[in-house]
């Protein structure tokens, strides 16, 4: 089995840079009012995959915005497909590089048609949030091929790896959570959505008080958007308690420089999100603030998984085949 090429390795680094504009450029699309800059809700083909009817839009702000997100998309799934393509015919043997990529290009498409969706269906929060979290699962597999492609030996992990496996995987997941909520605060400002009004959401609900909430710390059961608000913080501070004790460990037994460069990263990147976090609360809406705290999130989430993946070893076909026979036994 040959080990993948440098330009493999490359387009799958490439791919994963791609994924993450993507999620950025998706939150310049909700917080510039360009959702339904292809066209209003129930337009059908109209306004996805066309918009407003034509393959290229004409000069209008908002749909400039929406038709380059869709442009991007377009270009992670190209190369997407190219990387399954390339794995599949070269490197088929690591048969877990083979099935991430397509299960990665399964993904894509299921969030190209989840995205057409959301527009015909006017922005729904539930959609906005299943967009945003199927879009963080497709970065995670985006992570893992490349990391596939660039660390192809199975290593035997150490037993502090194996230890922290479980604590790992329970913050990615608390991470997970607290952004696909975020995601449904967010779907409920109605951005995007002149025909409601006023902008008026979750995002505020809480007034402009954090940690505290309307007087209280976390005073659930008062109103519908209030629950909401309080739904995010909920997954934040179980995320936030996670990651510390994550961090804390992997820097005190630093079972590889790998994992311990990643929790540097993750303490820089905490901090700072709940900065972002909180600024968003105390401060009027901006939009610059709301976009930040979507890109260092995702960039939160990405550490996560890379340090989750660093405690597991790369399956490597060739060497455990080598390994079993060199241990068969010989017969005359």
């Amino acid at each position: 089995m040959s080990s993948p090429s440098v330009g493999f390795r490359r387009l799958a680094f490439w791919t994963a840079i791609a994924t993450f504009v993507l999620i950025v450029v998706g939150g310049v699309v909700r917080v510039s009012d360009s959702g339904l800059g292809c066209g209003p809700e129930h337009s059908g083909f109209h306004g996805w995959p066309f918009c407003n009817g034509d393959v290229v839009p004409g000069v209008n702000l908002n749909s400039a915005i929406e038709y380059t997100h869709r442009i991007v998309a377009t270009t992670v799934v190209l190369m997407l497909v190219a990387l399954a393509l390339i794995a599949f015919r070269r490197y088929r043997e690591q048969r877990s590089l083979v099935r991430a990529s397509f299960v990665a290009v399964g993904l894509v498409i299921a969030q190209a048609v989840l995205g057409g969706a959301t527009v015909e269906a006017g922005l729904d929060e539930k959609l906005v949030a299943a967009h945003l979290g199927l879009a963080m699962a497709l970065l995670a597999v985006v992570l893992y091929i490349w990391r596939s492609a660039s660390q192809p030996l199975a290593l035997s992990p150490q037993p502090l790896e194996v230890r922290l496996r479980p604590l790992a995987l329970a913050a990615s997941g608390a991470v997970f959570l607290t952004i696909v909520a975020g995601g449904y605060m967010a779907g409920t400002q109605n951005f995007g959505r002149p025909d409601q009004g006023v902008t008026t959401g979750a995002h505020h609900a809480c007034g402009k008080e954090f940690p505290t909430c309307n007087g209280g710390f976390m005073p659930f059961g008062k109103a519908r958007l209030v629950d909401i608000h309080l739904a995010h913080r909920a997954f934040m501070y179980l995320a936030s308690v996670l990651l510390i004790a994550l961090i804390v460990l992997a820097l005190r037994r630093r079972p590889s420089p790998g994992v311990a460069r990643m929790a540097r990263l993750l303490a820089l990147l905490l901090v700072v999100q709940i900065a972002l976090g909180a600024l968003n609360v105390w401060l009027d809406v901006y939009e610059g603030l709301i976009v930040a705290h979507l890109a260092v999130g995702t960039l939160l989430w990405a550490t996560a998984v890379g340090l989750t993946l660093e405690l597991y070893p790369v399956p490597a076909p060739a060497l455990e085949r080598a390994r079993g026979r060199r241990t068969e036994p010989v017969t005359a």
